[in-house]
């Protein structure tokens, strides 16, 4: 049997390199895509020295013709496109007051019609294979609500609404979509887009969570695999928690 082959969206850094780092392990032939390709080109020269299958596609994703071109060269180097992983995203702090119609609308292009734009691209392969995975990657935030970030937190719940509503479009065809929202991710919140505007000490985030630690990416990663492998065939449309223990509603 072929190896699956697996399109991982922002996967220049953070939880999208360690979910391209982990299916690669897992034996997936991975398209490591981000507008960084440089940084993809880091990632698969890791993953095919330790004896994997991985290509550096560069692309917006929220440009169809990108995408399409990028995921037209994955599946020319390995095969049909299977499982999806939609991590890329971006994130910003704006008061709900100076929020913009343009920093609206570029939240929701890139987080929300970018994740649709993926999957929509993708789904031929899944659906002639009678088979696939759809991964998301939402936010804590949009469980939560966050006060300086009512746009992006807003993108995120979209994400994980088109997560079961695909679910229950797809299953029909053999695709299982679940969404995973990571909480305190330390590489995420550390990240220059963050740091300054984090609202609580590391040290008061860390109590805040029962099991007493920030996240790393690696935990988001874990996760992904094991919805990405054949035993978690009988769950989907779930949003699968990351978070440490804290309570989200």
């Amino acid at each position: 049997m072929m190896a699956r082959v697996a399109l991982v969206t922002g996967a220049a850094a953070g939880i999208g390199k360690a979910c391209a780092l982990r299916l690669a392990r897992e034996g997936k032939a991975v398209g490591v895509l981000d507008l960084n390709l440089e940084g993809c080109q880091a990632v698969v020269d890791e993953i095919t020295a330790a004896g994997g299958k991985a290509i550096a596609l560069q692309a917006s994703i929220a440009d169809r013709p990108q995408v399409a071109a990028a995921v037209d060269k994955l599946r020319a180097a390995f095969g049909p496109v299977t499982i999806v992983v939609n991590n890329a995203g971006i994130s910003n702090f704006i008061a709900f007051e100076d929020l913009t119609d343009a920093d609206w609308d570029r939240m929701f292009e890139i987080n929300t019609k970018g994740t649709f734009i993926v999957t929509q691209i993708c789904l031929p392969d899944m659906k002639a294979a009678k088979w696939g995975r759809v991964i998301n990657i939402s936010s804590s935030s949009a469980q939560t609500g966050s006060v300086p970030q009512v746009h992006y937190s807003a993108s995120k719940g979209a994400v994980i609404t088109m997560t079961r509503s695909l679910a229950q479009a797809l299953g029909p065809y053999g695709i299982t979509v679940n969404n995973i929202p990571p909480g305190a991710v330390m590489q995420t919140i550390m990240s220059e887009a963050n740091k300054d505007n984090f609202q609580v000490s590391m040290e008061q985030l860390t109590r805040m969570i029962p099991v007493g630690r920030t996240g790393v990416p690696d935990d988001i990663a874990n996760a992904c695999a094991w919805l990405a492998s054949e035993d978690s065939s009988y769950v989907s449309g779930q949003t699968i928690g990351v978070n440490g223990g804290r309570v989200v509603s």
